[in-house]
């Protein structure tokens, strides 16, 4: 599993990697689990925090960076096993309890073209999940303190109007789909609901003073990339 460290101590651990990139925060014996992949995911995922340390009777919650299926299909389950509180932004808090995904919205050409098939109602209802309740919505900033992590969680939307990242020690910063770390030196996502409004929470995750990204898909994202990636970008899409 790759790790990460801050200055003042605090872990990171990728978890899981592919089709949804899931990291665990841990603070001494606090935890905080950003997204919860899909089905076919769960003994990897409660596999690897047995490893870590983690049992069901520890201190974590659950923080879902937005509600599409990928990243929220194992929510209810982890809230029931770990009896732990579950963190959505505002605008998508109804989203979770009816088991729904936001709108896709595509980026490229092509993208487009499958969002507009995706978006039908037959193959949304394909995708959708087991509903659960959230324990605590975000709107601009959640502070982490609460939860035994120095750091808040951040509204970031763009990919979706509810998407958040979670910014540890203002130095590594955890973004969801907000950014894509697929293709070499990008950080821009092949689907966002608003690409517009996408590079503006670039612009929001830079002034945290984080020196690495970590998204949902690919690998990690150095500020520099982002750096380039928003000046690049935001000439576009004023």
């Amino acid at each position: 599993m790759k790790h990460w460290v801050t200055k003042n101590g605090i872990h990171i651990h990728r978890i899981l990697r592919g089709r949804c990139n899931c990291y665990l925060v841990s603070n001494q014996d606090r935890y905080l689990l950003i997204d919860s992949a899909m089905r076919k995911n769960w003994k990897s995922l409660t596999r690897n925090l047995d490893k870590l340390g983690v049992t069901k009777d520890a201190s974590i919650a659950l923080v879902l960076t937005h509600c599409h299926f990928d990243h929220a299909e194992n929510a209810a389950k982890f809230k029931e096993t770990y009896k732990a509180p579950v963190i959505v932004h505002r605008n998508e808090g109804l989203l979770l309890k009816n088991g729904d995904n936001p709108i896709i919205g595509g980026t490229m050409f092509f993208t487009k073209i499958l969002a507009y098939i995706l978006n039908r109602p037959k193959f949304l209802a394909r995708f959708r999940y087991r509903p659960t309740d959230f324990d605590r919505l975000v709107d601009e900033k959640v502070e982490l303190k609460p939860f035994g992590i120095s750091g808040y969680i951040l509204h970031t939307p763009g990919h979706t109007p509810g998407s958040t990242s979670v910014i540890i020690d203002n130095e590594i910063g955890m973004v969801g789909d907000a950014m894509f770390g697929v293709l070499k030196g990008s950080v821009f996502p092949p689907f966002a609901d608003d690409p517009k409004q996408m590079v503006k929470s670039w612009k929001r995750l830079l002034d945290t003073g984080c020196r690495i990204y970590l998204p949902a898909h690919g690998t990690e994202r150095t500020r520099d990339i982002v750096k380039r990636q928003y000046e690049k970008c935001k000439r576009v899409f004023q």
